[in-house]
């Protein structure tokens, strides 16, 4: 077992020429007494794990108790801080649109979940781990890092760098998965095992047809799409379509990517098509929503 040290550890990852956070991600360990950092926003994405300790977070004037083996997401929109009721030990994990520019062309897997997390981060506090058997393994995971920066062995580095890309894949795995609000935790497997396949195939639109996930999941036509309105509160069809709307929302904010080209990716008719199905969600087109720079 890792045991703590009362230091701080951080690890910085170089690319030079690039300076939002002045490096692609760093690590850092804090055990606190007091939360010392002022109420604002950051340049950078962070995770930050409550290794030890109990407290209040507040995001963007909401609060959440937390307690140990919380893990939060804070982006760049959000103004947060803590207040600690219990000595607290907190693991963070910060990484800037350098991190996710240079990860492109390399790894792809990695730049699909951050796109995910992105897409997904709620911009309110609490734990993003809903996954149960998730909670050891970022317990794991972190005081893995930790473990490595403190010994320094051999290939360290390298090693740290793929517990980084495994924690955040196992982050994706918690969060992508935009629930309907009518699901909850203790929902039915089924529902949320559609909704995954869903998520899974939304490039391909032939395995979304309403036949195809009958016979996939071994449901008639007609009792599918009661079910599903049930279960979510909304139609198959409304479903995936404002999963699709999302999927645009992260291309407009963090690629480079023309609207022909995700109207084509997302099996949109046309690119007129795409614009009048975007302003039906959000009021304006999306030309006017990637110059706000933010979702409405």
């Amino acid at each position: 077992m890792f045991q703590l040290y009362i230091v701080t550890l951080i690890l910085y990852f170089y690319n030079m020429g690039r300076d939002t956070l002045h490096q692609q991600y760093e690590i850092e360990w804090k055990e606190l007494q007091r939360f010392e950092k002022p109420l604002k926003r950051n340049n950078f994405f962070e995770l930050i794990y409550v290794m030890e300790g109990t407290g209040v977070q507040v995001v963007n004037n909401h609060q959440f108790n937390y307690r140990k083996g919380n893990l939060f997401l804070l982006t760049p929109k959000d103004i947060y801080s803590f207040d600690i009721d219990q000595k607290t030990s907190f693991f963070f994990l910060r990484f800037n649109e350098s991190y996710i520019r240079e990860k492109s062309g390399k790894d792809q897997d990695t730049v699909t979940h951050v796109a995910y997390i992105l897409q997904n981060a709620s911009h309110r506090p609490g734990c993003i781990l809903k996954n149960k058997t998730d909670k050891p393994l970022i317990f794991s995971l972190v005081n893995a890092i930790l473990d490595e920066q403190t010994r320094q062995q051999i290939y360290h580095t390298r090693i740290s760098e793929q517990i980084i890309s495994t924690i955040i894949t196992v982050v994706a795995r918690n969060i992508a998965l935009k629930l309907p609000k009518n699901i909850k935790e203790n929902t039915g497997e089924p529902i949320l095992e559609i909704l995954n396949y869903i998520q899974l195939n939304i490039f391909e639109p032939r395995k979304l047809k309403t036949e195809n996930l009958s016979r996939h999941f071994n449901i008639s036509t007609n009792y599918l799409g009661r079910y599903f309105k049930k279960q979510t509160g909304e139609t198959l069809q409304s479903y995936i379509t404002h999963y699709k709307i999302r999927l645009v929302e992260t291309r407009l904010l963090h690629s480079d990517m023309r609207m022909s080209e995700i109207a084509y990716e997302l099996s949109f008719t046309d690119e007129s098509h795409l614009n009048r199905t975007f302003k039906r969600y959000h009021g304006i087109s999306p030309t006017a929503f990637k110059k706000t720079g933010k979702k409405v």
